[in-house]
């Protein structure tokens, strides 16, 4: 860790992360407690209620003023962030685990199974995945469901990749001489996978998983800024970018801050994810 953190880049991309979940888990909380006076609602949560006149300036606890509803700004930055994050962590935990799984059939299960998953994963990469989670997400209803068909919908397009990795990275790891020793005095193959190869393929997922998270919030984003993620009045970074354009020439400040802390935050996933992969993959250097 102390080597990965000599880079300067990416303490710096590890540093916003750490901000930035502290943010998104303490945020709403605490500028509900910080705002509660200025509402007019004995339900307050600065997240959704007004606390002032639309577009309001930076005054009065506002740090960045209001939305185009009097919201604060801050508070929907904060839960957006935690929106983002939600779904990035739990799209990468079941690409990674769905990813894993068939890799590792795809390597040691017969012929019979091997052979159409692994076709199957590669039918997958025929479909663009923006345009394959935007027809998943139109299948559901857009009102009561959440964030629910957007994790559906990138979880499907995320594990193909993760598979491949893994077919990859265990047809070359079962054939190293402490797994075939290991197979030779009678290992299963399950305790060949658990035991050997999985510890050593977990700091490159690990390093795959955070430039794939990136991409799982960009994602995210995207489909909230068509209208059909994160449904209205939750916010998303997407929607808050997309309902500022109206506005954007009078009121720009609206718009600047969900796509700075958007685009730095996509800048420090990769940050982090390129410094974790030189650092864990030799190939790499």
């Amino acid at each position: 860790m102390k080597k990965l953190l000599k880079d300067p880049i990416v303490a710096v991309g590890a540093g916003f992360l750490l901000l930035l979940l502290l943010f998104a888990i303490f945020g709403p909380a605490l500028r509900t407690a910080q705002l509660h006076g200025m509402a007019n609602s004995s339900h307050f949560d600065a997240v959704y209620t007004p606390v002032s006149t639309p577009f309001a300036a930076r005054e009065g606890g506002l740090w960045l003023g209001t939305d185009e509803q009097g919201r604060d700004i801050v508070a929907r930055l904060a839960q957006g962030a935690r929106v983002s994050l939600i779904v990035g962590f739990t799209v990468q935990l079941i690409s990674i685990t769905v990813g894993v799984l068939v890799g590792v059939l795809g390597t040691f299960a017969p012929m019979l199974i091997r052979l159409p998953l692994l076709r199957f994963t590669d039918a997958m990469f025929a479909f663009p995945d923006i345009l394959l989670a935007i027809l998943i997400v139109s299948t559901f209803p857009q009102s009561g469901l959440g964030v629910l068909p957007v994790i559906i919908a990138l979880s499907v397009t995320a594990w193909p990749s993760i598979a491949r990795l893994t077919v990859t990275q265990v047809a070359t790891l079962k054939d190293r001489e402490y797994v075939v020793a290991a197979k030779a005095s009678g290992a299963s193959t399950f305790y060949l996978v658990t035991r050997h190869i999985l510890p050593q393929l977990s700091g490159l997922l690990l390093a795959v998983s955070m430039i794939d998270l990136a991409g799982t919030i960009l994602a995210e984003s995207t489909l909230s800024f068509l209208g059909i993620g994160i449904q209205a009045p939750n916010p998303s970074w997407g929607t808050m970018i997309n309902t500022a354009r109206a506005d954007m020439n009078s009121h720009p400040i609206a718009l600047v801050w969900p796509c700075l802390i958007l685009s730095m935050t996509i800048f420090a996933l990769n940050f982090v994810g390129d410094g974790l992969r030189a650092l864990l993959d030799p190939k790499s250097r």
